[in-house]
């Protein structure tokens, strides 16, 4: 486990109590109270698996998968322009 890539899901549910049950598809990080859904991480390669077998759980509203692995963080342009920063620092 140590080293492998790791995915969030999102899993809207009818009832908070629940949540406990969803520690063994992996590490539950946040659950919130308000809105019901819980954020868990587990092994990129089983959360195609891993969300087939939550839509079949009767508690469970939605999954949704993070998409952030799949998204680029390195931007092309990282510099910031000279001018623009010049204006920042004079509060304009």
């Amino acid at each position: 486990m140590l080293g492998s890539k790791r995915q969030g899901i999102a899993v809207w549910l009818t009832s908070l109590k629940f949540a406990r049950q969803l520690r063994r598809f992996g590490n539950v990080h946040y659950v919130s109270k308000k809105m019901k859904y819980v954020i868990f991480y587990c092994d990129q390669e089983k959360v195609d698996d891993t969300i087939k077998k939550l839509h079949t759980f009767p508690f469970v509203r939605d999954v949704k998968p993070s998409m952030r692995p799949f998204i680029e963080t390195e931007f092309q342009n990282a510099k910031p322009d000279k001018a623009k920063e010049y204006d920042y620092k004079m509060g304009i």
